[in-house]
């Protein structure tokens, strides 16, 4: 099975990360699509992220009526901060039936260059990128390895969906209905 990576913090999950992975699942030849949740991005601090099995828990609520997505935790396991070539190479150990992508966005690829082994990651791997209107595909779309896509977008982000939580502003619609009566009812990221 062909099966798409999502990476992300998810702090939290929002409908913009559920519109792309959604399109990757069923507008692609991708026959599902992972939602891993990273417990530490090395571009990013720890300590403005939810703990991390708060993020999995909001990403099962969001997806668990679609079977064409999946919450992963496999990078809870492996050693921090989390390398995408790491968790792949992992995951082609531990499930050599399967044939995983990678999903990014076009300003990840822009920044591909800079992450560990990325030469490793074009060459093993598909890149499937959902384009941003504020950034330019550059060089490496086109590598053969990357294929773009003109995924629907939304201006919507996890920190400001943190912002207006903390504000006490309804993050109603900006957030999955199972993810927003949770956070409703638990003090995530009201402090």
């Amino acid at each position: 099975m062909k099966i798409g990576l999502f990476f992300g913090s998810f702090n939290p999950i929002h409908v913009g990360h559920l519109i792309i992975a959604n399109y990757m699942a069923t507008q692609t030849d991708l026959k599902q699509v992972w939602l891993v949740v990273s417990p530490q991005n090395p571009f990013k601090t720890k300590s403005s992220l939810a703990r991390d099995y708060d993020r999995l828990h909001l990403v099962e609520l969001a997806i668990e009526d679609n079977p064409a997505l999946r919450a992963s935790d496999i990078e809870f396991k492996l050693p921090k901060p989390s390398y995408t070539i790491d968790t792949l190479t992992y995951l082609r150990e531990k499930y050599p039936q399967h044939e995983f992508a990678l999903i990014m966005g076009g300003d990840n690829l822009a920044t591909l260059p800079k992450w560990k082994n990325y030469e490793a990651i074009l060459k093993y791997y598909s890149v499937y990128v959902y384009q941003r209107p504020q950034y330019e595909p550059g060089e490496l779309s086109q590598h053969p390895q990357v294929r773009l896509f003109e995924a629907p977008l939304m201006q919507i982000s996890a920190s400001y969906i943190r912002r207006c939580s903390k504000a006490g502003h309804s993050i109603q619609y900006l957030v999955p209905t199972p993810v927003f009566d949770y956070l409703n009812s638990s003090h995530l990221f009201r402090q």
